[in-house]
């Protein structure tokens, strides 16, 4: 499901206007990287939370010219799912 797909589904399921559901889920994105980007934590009780991870730094190998690099710390997002979440999708049949 992509971005109108999910706004045409939450348009039927809640009879608002696609504008209206449009504008929620550009500021639930936007809160959601504000928080994050501010080292915060968004839970959203029963389906997951979104927080930020930190990778160190590390010794890596270029592929191409099999030269060792030094990767330098970075951070990113993270999602944890929930427990209903993952009871919910543990049942599903991939494939």
């Amino acid at each position: 499901m992509n971005k109108s797909e999910l706004i045409n589904s939450l348009s039927e399921e809640t009879t608002f206007s696609k504008r209206d559901v449009a504008r929620v889920l550009e500021s639930f994105t936007r809160i959601v990287e504000r928080t994050l980007r501010n080292g915060g934590k968004v839970a959203i009780t029963g389906f997951g939370s979104f927080t930020v991870s930190r990778r160190p730094a590390r010794k890596g190998i270029n592929p191409a010219t099999k030269e060792r690099i030094d990767l330098p710390e970075i951070f990113v997002p993270k999602f944890k799912p929930g427990k209903n979440l993952r009871e919910t999708v543990r049942s599903v049949k991939v494939g």
